[in-house]
């Protein structure tokens, strides 16, 4: 492991990651999670679903940043994503609006109401990452969640390991994704595709563990002892998700193009974790943002 992970995955890396609780806030106070075995449980579901596709992201984000960031790389896409207009304040009209996401871009629009042709070209890379990673986020508060931690870890990022590709990703998207703002981190950091993988499910399931420490006042001895015995599930989740991530270039054609075979990237989903993290956004009372 590059030694760089070590600090990119300490939750007192100041990244916001500790206002989250992913989903476990509410677990506790539907009585879902109310001592360690139940802990348990929640952790082994969140790890082999939103966990597992957060890895998958986060390798291909990786593997991205590793392609764009290497010497004489081709940037054959167009202009990058302007910045988007301020989200309007949360209500009930805020989690009913659908975000708008100009994933294709062009040319002014005509007054006879063609297309220009610079409308049909490539978008960015990273916007069609982006784009896969919301149509694997059924639930808006994750997605509103998930663009947080992920604004919130580039900025970081580009202070602690300053990179052009960090710099490219956030003006072409300036709240991405957490798996694809972690991608490219790792990158930045000298990670491999395969331990940002490992980071993004250590992240899937420390996170929750803490939080659960937190609201139910847990033994941190025995919640450690868990989430020790999860290492063997994060390894194996890690190398599958760069194995799917980074598919063998032998099958690849010659005008196949970086996001080529993203459709095909695991959705796994969890409609658990998606109903507390809807219900969360409504609650009036709460300790974490998510």
């Amino acid at each position: 492991m590059h030694p760089s992970l070590l600090l990119l995955t300490d939750s007192r890396l100041p990244a916001g990651g500790h206002a989250h609780s992913g989903g476990i806030e509410r677990a506790v106070a539907s009585g879902a999670v109310h001592d360690v075995p139940s802990l348990a449980s929640f952790l082994h579901g969140r790890l082999h679903t939103a966990g597992t596709l957060a890895a998958a992201l986060t390798a291909a984000a990786c593997m991205e940043a590793t392609r764009l960031g290497a010497p004489h790389a081709q940037a054959p896409h167009l202009t990058p994503h302007p910045t988007p207009a301020p989200s309007p304040p949360p209500g009930p009209a805020h989690l009913s609006a659908p975000r708008r996401r100009d994933v294709v871009r062009g040319g002014p629009a005509r007054l006879d109401g063609a297309q220009p042709a610079e409308a049909t070209a490539v978008p960015h890379p990273w916007l069609v990452l982006d784009a896969e990673v919301d149509a694997r986020t059924a639930s808006p508060a994750q997605r509103d969640a998930s663009r947080t931690q992920g604004r919130l870890l580039l900025r970081v990022a580009r202070r602690v390991w300053p990179s052009p590709v960090l710099d490219d990703l956030v003006t072409i998207t300036p709240s991405p994704h957490h798996p694809v703002a972690l991608g490219a981190a790792a990158r930045a950091a000298g990670a491999t595709p395969e331990e940002a993988a490992l980071a993004a499910a250590y992240h899937a399931v420390t996170g929750p563990a803490t939080a659960a420490v937190r609201l139910l006042g847990l033994d941190p001895v025995a919640v450690h002892a868990l989430l020790a015995d999860l290492t063997p599930g994060l390894t194996v989740a890690a190398a599958a998700a760069a194995a799917q991530a980074c598919p063998s270039t032998t099958t690849a054609t010659a005008t196949a193009t970086a996001a080529s075979g993203w459709e095909t990237l695991p959705a796994h989903s969890s409609p658990a974790l998606d109903l507390l993290a809807e219900q969360h956004a409504q609650a009036k009372v709460r300790l974490f943002i998510s």
